[in-house]
């Protein structure tokens, strides 16, 4: 239940304000070289405090290798990663042992288990997905290795949206000529979209929502650039199920969509299907990617398109009514130290979290020729 993945399996474990967070990864082959500096750099890009537009709260977010890597290379057995936390506020959240916040896991973690940590969320806190982007660090290097490059972005923050034409500026041409230098400016940006017009606007918004104590949502959309065709499984593994799966675990996802997605409720079949064509290496391939770089739940060679609807942050400074536990009406000012946005965090939760599947789906490929003798 706290584990993902078949053939590059994670598990995660801890809360948010106990002594430290962590993963497990179990699966991964013999051999990479991996150091604890590669693991720490993707997790600064989710760490919080990083900028004015986040949480103050001063996480360093360290990461220990405690098992399987030796000599630099890893070993082919579990790897242990832990981050401890050191700049925990429990007392922040006293007042909150009888209540239910709204917006938040309380309620529902009450009533499936009979107790719960009202420290931050426990482990319904945003901060589990420390460890996800730790595992997702490796799973991205294995990607790199076979030429899949997986690059996500804010598309959107409140009110303030990419076109299409805007995104097309933003990538420079599909694929892009550098995936990996493209990502290095998404990170470079404060608000993770390093377009002129939209990142201004978005860091405004942001501002603006946090000097009101309110909080802003989003959309994050990732792309995967270098699959193959033929990844996925046909039936309930397909690409955009286990997809789906992954980005949705995400606490605040509240929505996902591929290539046009939702666009083509309203289109006919003749405007909606991806025709195929001859490709530039003499094979096939689809000529257009409404569909988001997928068929029949199986990958089709194009880039991989999603986008994730990201709620707005639960605990913000405005009053609020709730009730206690014993449903007796409370009015409520969250305390603590929060993201007025949380689209910016999450960025590299989701990125990693595709990473993931991709990586899975890939090692199962791999799994299927060798047993067909390929």
């Amino acid at each position: 239940m706290n584990t993902f993945g078949r053939y590059f399996r994670v598990t995660t474990w801890g809360e948010s304000h106990g002594p430290a967070i962590g993963a497990v990864i179990d699966g991964c082959p013999p051999g990479l070289a991996l150091e604890a500096a590669e693991i720490q750099r993707e997790l600064d890009r989710r760490k919080p405090g990083t900028s004015e537009l986040t949480s103050p709260r001063q996480e360093q977010d360290s990461v220990q290798i405690l098992s399987g890597v030796f000599e630099g290379r890893t070993l082919g057995t579990p790897i242990s990663l832990v981050i401890w936390n050191r700049d925990q506020r429990s007392a922040d959240y006293s007042r909150l042992a009888e209540l239910y916040r709204p917006g938040h896991a309380d309620f529902t973690y009450q009533r499936k288990y009979g107790r719960r940590d009202y420290r931050g969320g426990g482990r319904s806190s945003g901060r589990e997905t420390a460890g996800r982007v730790a595992a997702g660090a490796v799973a991205r290097k294995l990607l790199a290795g076979q030429g899949i490059h997986v690059l996500a972005f804010a598309r959107a923050i409140g009110e303030v949206s990419l076109s299409a034409e805007e995104v097309g500026e933003l990538t420079g041409g599909e694929p892009p000529a550098d995936p990996e230098a493209l990502r290095e400016r998404v990170y470079a940006s404060p608000v993770r979209c390093p377009h002129p017009r939209a990142e201004a606007a978005m860091q405004e918004a942001i501002r603006r929502v946090s000097e009101q104590k309110d909080s802003l949502g989003g959309v994050v959309e990732v792309r995967a650039y270098g699959l193959p065709a033929g990844l996925g499984e046909p039936v309930f593994h397909k690409l955009g199920a286990r997809l789906g799966q992954a980005v949705l675990s995400v606490g605040a996802v509240k929505g996902i969509e591929f290539g046009e997605g939702f666009r083509l409720a309203g289109l006919r079949g003749s405007q909606a299907n991806d025709l195929f064509a001859r490709a530039p290496d003499g094979g096939v391939a689809p000529a257009t990617n409404r569909a988001g770089g997928m068929a029949g739940g199986i990958s089709t060679g194009l880039p991989l398109v999603l986008r994730a609807v990201v709620k707005p942050t639960s605990s913000i400074g405005r009053r609020q009514e709730t009730v206690d536990a014993r449903g007796q009406p409370v009015s409520l000012e969250v305390e603590g130290r929060h993201d007025p946005c949380i689209v910016l965090r999450v960025v590299p939760v989701i990125e990693h979290m595709v990473s993931l599947v991709l990586l899975d789906l890939w090692l199962a490929q791999g799994a299927l020729r060798l047993l067909a003798g390929d």
